[in-house]
């Protein structure tokens, strides 16, 4: 009975963690045959050096790193990019004003003359893949297991700037199954990104909180930017007499349109994903850090919102911050309720028990799980803690900049520190506060610090509160078990410190002194926390990673050795992946099937005029009653087609990442995933698991019919067939 147990596990194990249907993000460079022959079966019509090639212009010469979070693609040969309009959001706000409000009303360049430089936005491209594994595992050989967490990401910063030195280029490492493979990046930096066109917010953002993560989705998501070089054909800053990215490839764009079943295929950045996760890391996740976090993203979000509905300047404000907290708050509460759902805990330990039952007699791996667990239990206990500092105090924007300025008091602290040592520290924070002061918000900041510091004392072990601070409170502004001694302090501390008020800053900075701002009430929140965090809980929190990470390798060195010769693709790392899948309908529950889009006369039905997040223009209404669609309607629906659901695996990152077709042509935009399979970073569902796409024909019908950009339709390889 036991062997026939062991081989049920053993089983499992290998079908959970081999990648099967439409899982798996693959490195371009290192699709094998076995995976280019599945997506040739799925119905790939292009070479693998289509795909992927060192020496040849390929589709991966059109995949871009945009801004530094989100994915692109060059869709013309003067380097236009389509990518998401949450990616491009902050770039839109900060060329906004109340008078020219591009975010409320759109913006559309007629002519080149017209783009906005977008400071700050880049568009990185990849020159190559490189598998360096044996030159960096050369490098920390000596280095033991528990310490190489703390050193690694500078080993291999060092070794990728080796990699490119005397180039323009920037080489970049990354880990590979949890540091069991290392991979070289080689990029190109272009600095000198503009933007072209961007819908209404109505458009970009249409159903706001409420469609987030849901199908069927009506949201126009998507920006469009251009990327310049130098008259000479090389990346360069900004600079006016600059021009139009000469693109090596750029993606053909299909209007023909997809059918249930159809092949889809996705490049991009996904950010990061955790399959490999232990049981104790999921439980720690739903039991604690998920919940914990959302509880307090969700008062945050509440307290920003009243504001900015109040006033257009304050949502413009506002608007970048809002929207990346909102993002992940309900993103982090779908993924706790889908594990939950999914069992996923249980699971994680039938294959830790398999993995046990294939590892015995290898003293390597026999007493793996029992450690994980020792190291777990010691850190759970402040698991919450740390979650209620991060998310909670240093939820408050004023407080988290007070934080950074703990840099600046250790330099003014040391004895020997020399006055261009001080100059430059103080270059950075007179940097850091105008950031901080354009997007601060006096009204909700101080409620959300009211909120925070309350919720920290009744959600937080008093044996974990920082050593008289909430005595101090107390003493000073009442009793800790109500609202108004919270509000009480929230607004002292605004009414005294000196980072909100320029007069008192510009003092404050022009002759800094150390005792000054430990006096300063902002920063004596920012440095109680700080304090009791670093010198209590640091430590162990150091150690629980170190020792995590060194486990996580050795577990990963047993799966691959256990599943030599089969098909794996390591955890998203924003690293270029591929994945395939098809176009694809659903039943997220009895009698309930999801068609594979939606289309335009779902938007009539949820349009609200005036409301905040199912407002639309006038204009596309009245388009899309008249049913005004071009050349871009569907032949069977007969209606513009929003959006469209595929099976593709992605995750975080992969915004704004090209959809093709089985001959690499441009069929959307990935924006989204559905709400139902938001486990994802740790499990991947082969039934439920979705990509929302919004589809390139909206994309057009906008640009040209609500826009009157027809100079960008234009600049497009337009395939009808």
């Amino acid at each position: 009975m036991k062997k026939i147990l062991a081989s049920i596990f053993i089983v499992t194990f290998l079908a959970n963690n081999i990648a099967k249907a439409d899982e798996g993000m693959w490195l371009p460079m290192l699709l094998g045959e076995q995976v280019y022959a599945d997506m040739v079966k799925r119905g790939l019509k292009v070479s693998k050096e289509q795909l992927y090639s060192m020496n040849k212009a390929c589709i991966k010469d059109a995949i871009i790193i945009f801004g530094g979070g989100c994915t692109g693609e060059i869709v013309s040969k003067e380097g236009l990019i389509f990518t998401n309009h949450h990616c491009g959001y902050n770039a839109i706000a900060a060329a906004s004003t109340v008078d020219h409000n591009y975010l409320r009303d759109g913006f559309w360049a007629k002519s080149k003359s017209e783009e906005i430089y977008a400071p700050g936005v880049h568009a990185q491209f990849l020159i190559k893949i490189v598998d360096v594994t044996d030159k960096v595992n050369e490098k920390i050989k000596d280095i033991p297991a528990n310490e190489l967490t703390q050193k690694l990401g500078a080993i291999l910063m060092e070794m990728g700037n080796k990699e490119v030195e005397g180039t323009t280029y920037e080489g970049r490492i990354s880990s590979m199954f949890k540091a069991n493979q290392f991979l070289l990046f080689v990029y190109e930096r272009y600095k000198d990104v503009r933007l072209v066109g961007t819908p209404p917010e109505s458009i970009g953002k249409f159903g706001g909180d409420t469609d987030n993560w849901e199908w069927p989705r009506h949201t126009g998501d998507f920006s469009i930017f251009r990327v310049y070089m130098s008259k000479d054909g090389k990346a360069a800053d900004y600079a006016a007499d600059n021009v139009p990215l000469k693109a090596k490839y750029s993606l053909p764009v299909s209007i023909k349109g997809v059918k249930d079943g159809d092949y889809t295929m996705i490049y991009g950045y996904p950010g990061g994903t955790n399959r490999y996760e232990t049981s104790y890391g999921v439980k720690l996740k739903t039991d604690i850090e998920n919940p914990s976090l959302v509880t307090l993203r969700d008062n945050r979000l509440k307290f920003m919102l009243e504001e900015m509905k109040k006033d257009p300047a304050v949502k413009i404000q506002l608007a970048g911050s809002y929207a990346g907290i909102a993002n992940y708050w309900k993103f982090f509460d779908g993924e706790s309720k889908q594990l939950l759902k999914f069992k996923t805990y249980e699971e994680k330990q039938a294959n830790e028990q398999a993995f046990l039952a294939m590892a015995k007699g290898k003293p390597e791996y026999e007493n793996l799980f029992n450690d994980y667990q020792k190291i777990y239990d010691a850190w759970r206990p402040y698991a919450k803690q740390r979650v209620y500092m991060t998310e909670g105090i240093f939820g408050s924007p004023l407080i988290a900049f007070a934080s950074s300025l703990q840099k600046l008091d250790a330099v003014l602290s040391k004895k020997d520190a020399t006055k261009e040592e001080i100059a430059k520290v103080i270059d950075a924070v007179k940097t850091a506060r105008k950031t901080f002061a354009s997007g601060e918000n006096v009204v909700s900041d101080k409620n959300i610090l009211a909120y925070v510091t309350q919720s920290y004392y009744n959600d937080i072990d008093a044996n974990q509160h920082p050593a008289g601070f909430f005595s101090k409170l107390n003493a000073k502004y009442g009793d800790l078990k109500t609202k108004a001694t919270y509000d009480a302090f929230a607004n002292d501390v605004f009414t005294n410190t000196s980072f909100i008020n320029d007069a008192k800053w510009d003092a404050m900075i022009a002759n800094p002194d150390t005792a000054n701002l430990h006096k300063d009430p902002a920063f004596a929140v920012a440095n109680a926390f700080n304090t009791n965090f670093n010198t209590r809980y640091a430590k162990a929190f150091a150690d629980f990673n170190a020792q995590n990470f060194a486990l996580g390798k050795t577990y990963l060195k047993g799966v691959l050795e256990m599943n030599k010769g089969k098909k794996m693709y390591p955890d998203a790392n924003f690293t270029m992946r591929v994945s395939f899948g098809n176009v694809k309908s659903y039943s997220p529950k009895d009698a309930v099937k999801y068609s594979h889009i939606c289309t335009l006369s779902g938007i009539l039905e949820k349009y609200k005029p005036g409301d905040y997040e199912f407002d639309a223009p006038v204009k596309l209404i009245e388009l899309a009653k008249a049913k005004d669609f071009g050349q871009y309607a569907d032949a069977t629906a007969k209606d513009i087609v929003v959006s469209f659901i595929s099976s593709n695996d992605i995750t975080g990152g992969n915004s704004g990442s090209p959809v093709m077709n089985a001959k690499g042509e441009l069929i959307g935009l990935a924006f989204d995933g559905n709400y139902e399979a938001l486990s994802h970073k740790l499990k991947f569902d082969k039934d439920l698991n979705r990509t929302i796409n919004l589809d390139v024909r909206y994309l057009l019908w906008v640009v040209e019919k609500l826009g009157g950009a027809s100079n960008i339709i234009a600049e497009l390889d337009l395939r009808k067939m």
